[in-house]
């Protein structure tokens, strides 16, 4: 599973059971950090997730800036609260590509908004997945 979290939003993906595809599942529209947590891992139980790849933003020149920081925070509670696997993953650009996706599929104004956090997180899902696969050969 990936998440793409940001201030209001957080978008979810999730991988097949080969760990190949990446698909979208939701965007959560933040309520609080105890009410976010528990939704995130209500869907990792419910879908027997086995490591959660949490989107670190990044300045451009790699170092950690304010919104990774906060990010960082978010992802320490969300490790508190459950047993699997937390990855921080550079999420540079995804936000771009997600942009890009949704022009070349010709997305409606108004979905945009709710769909380019679920869609980074599909691109950081892929991206990790690709590499991963890389490494097992």
């Amino acid at each position: 599973m990936a998440l793409d979290v940001g201030n209001k939003r957080i978008g979810v993906a999730l991988s097949d059971e080969l760990q190949i595809l990446a698909q979208p599942l939701y965007t959560i529209h933040r309520k609080g950090i105890e009410r976010d947590i528990e939704e995130i891992v209500k869907i990792i139980n419910d879908n027997n997730v086995e490591e959660v790849i949490v989107g670190l933003p990044k300045n451009m020149d790699g170092t950690t800036g304010f919104q990774g920081e906060k990010t960082i925070k978010f992802a320490e509670v969300l490790r508190q609260s459950t047993d699997r696997p937390l990855i921080m993953w550079d999420e540079r650009m995804t936000t771009i590509s997600a942009r890009r996706i949704m022009i070349e599929n010709d997305v409606k104004q108004k979905d945009k908004k709710n769909l380019v956090d679920t869609i980074a997180a599909v691109v950081i899902l892929e991206t990790y997945l690709s590499r991963k696969n890389m490494e097992r050969g």
